[in-house]
């Protein structure tokens, strides 16, 4: 593998360091999910947490890294900044969080809940972000998909995976790309034969265009439904170890995306956010091979639109109980 910048060892040092409320996720497989996807599927679940998603391995073993009093910096939205807040406020850290104007009003709350100060603002929240860490020496501009050791954080799910046994395809969805490099960097040197598949939407397709081309490619998002894995312009760093470590990518539409939800809820009893169902998606209309196939539910925080509101109140009518 060339190109890379992560290492093994600080993954097994990641697995010591993160708050133990992020590790060892439930992992397991589904009968009735395996009948509807026609194969086995092994499924990990990150959305039982305080984050409600896997953000916060990455964000807290790179927090770990810092001198107390740090103000940690980003742009999200929303997950990252959910667990920079977390991370700064258990570490004895300040976080200051850019978002875009359209953020959800969900993730926009938990973060003020969870100690950040938030600013919203028009335009690129990252260029804002940039500028206000630069005006102070104890500000640190944390990039997701940028700073190794959030890939090296995230990695903890690869090491977490092949506990499990053999697996021979790993589909992962793909947003700024810290989780998918930092569980395969983990699982190729355990697991040399495993496939790892980027999923990404068809609204947003900057990272698929990146791994492609091979360098960053700027697209411009259609809409913010998968808010999760919609980027406009990748990392450079994030892009090369893609380039080293993943084996194919494919994209989803949203429609897609609202099945694999339905999918998830109706078979194992969780109800992601858009961008933590595109695993399933992947495996529902896409013909990925492979017989030992394991994915990663990788976040619940969703605002429910009007027209989903009646079916989940039908999801808990009495007559589903019986």
């Amino acid at each position: 593998m060339t190109d890379i910048d992560l290492q093994l060892d600080h993954v097994a040092e990641a697995a010591k360091v993160i708050d133990p409320v992020f590790l060892n996720s439930p992992q397991y497989s589904d009968e009735q999910l395996n009948d509807r996807l026609g194969r086995h599927v092994l499924v990990k679940v990150e959305t039982l947490n305080p984050l409600r998603s896997f953000k916060g391995r990455g964000a807290d073993y790179f927090a770990a890294g810092l001198e107390p009093g740090t103000t940690m910096v980003c742009a999200t939205s929303g997950n990252f900044g959910q667990a920079v807040a977390f991370a700064a406020r258990k570490r004895g850290l300040r976080a200051e969080v850019f978002v875009p104007a359209g953020i959800s009003p969900v993730k926009l709350r938990r973060m003020k809940t969870l100690g950040a100060r938030v600013r919203r603002v028009e335009g690129e929240a990252k260029d804002a972000a940039s500028a206000f860490a630069a005006e102070a020496p104890d500000r640190v501009f944390v990039v997701d998909g940028r700073e190794p050791a959030i890939s090296e954080g995230a990695g903890t799910i690869g090491l977490e995976l092949a506990e499990a046994g053999e697996i021979d395809t790993v589909v992962l969805p793909v947003g700024d790309g810290a989780l998918i490099a930092g569980v395969a960097l983990w699982l190729k040197a355990h697991i040399p034969d495993v496939r790892i598949v980027g999923v990404g939407t068809t609204s947003a397709p900057a990272m698929a265009k990146s791994w492609l081309a091979g360098e960053p490619v700027t697209v411009d998002r259609a809409n913010w439904f998968a808010g999760g894995i919609s980027i406009r312009t990748p990392e450079p760093e994030s892009v090369r170890r893609m380039r080293s470590l993943v084996d194919d990518f494919v994209l989803v539409e949203d429609d897609d995306l609202r099945a694999a939800m339905r999918l998830g809820a109706e078979t194992l009893g969780v109800l992601p956010e858009p961008a933590g169902a595109a695993g399933l998606a992947a495996l529902t209309v896409h013909g990925i091979p492979g017989d030992r196939v394991a994915t990663v539910i990788t976040g619940a925080n969703a605002t429910w639109p009007r027209e989903w509101q009646g079916w989940l109140l039908d999801s808990i009518a009495p007559n589903s109980w019986v």
